[in-house]
């Protein structure tokens, strides 16, 4: 699916595109399905699939988040992605999490379905893992990618 403008996005569509990325390795600021990414950069790659991403990302190191503070993560999410409760969280949604309370979120991945999410960790492939208690305790924010049912409405 990649490079290709599919007028009809799907969450079916989006999972594939998610679950094609699986084996890639990690590699700090990537997003290049089958040789590098980051947690972030699947987020990218599998968004550039269907979206144009306009923006370049500013340098960032793998400690950012704990350097600049705030939840910067999660508002820059919010201009491309569909904040939505935790709660209500579904396949196909982003998934940001806090590694500790009072920290801001740093780490993505795409849920798979209720139980498991596919994610790119240091040291590591792009892979499903377990969405654990240890997991769902730290979703700090869900989003979920901008699907149109028609051209005047967008999926919440």
């Amino acid at each position: 699916m990649t490079n290709q403008r599919d007028p009809v996005v799907t969450i079916d569509s989006i999972l594939l595109e998610a679950l094609s990325w699986e084996g890639t390795p990690y590699h700090h600021q990537a997003a290049c399905k089958g040789y590098g990414c980051d947690c972030l950069g699947l987020i990218r790659g599998v968004y550039g699939a269907f979206w144009p991403i306009n923006t370049q990302l500013p340098v960032y190191s793998p400690d950012w988040a704990e350097a600049g503070g705030g939840e910067r993560l999660a508002e820059a999410a919010t201009q491309y992605l569909v904040p939505k409760p935790i709660e209500k969280r579904s396949a196909g949604d982003v998934l940001l999490f806090r590694y500790r309370p009072r920290f801001p979120a740093k780490h993505a991945g795409i849920l798979i379905d209720d139980n498991h999410f596919l994610h790119a960790q240091h040291n590591s492939v792009v892979a499903r893992a377990s969405l654990s208690d240890w997991w769902a305790r730290r979703i700090a924010f869900v989003f979920s990618f901008p699907i149109r049912s028609n051209a005047k409405e967008i999926h919440r």
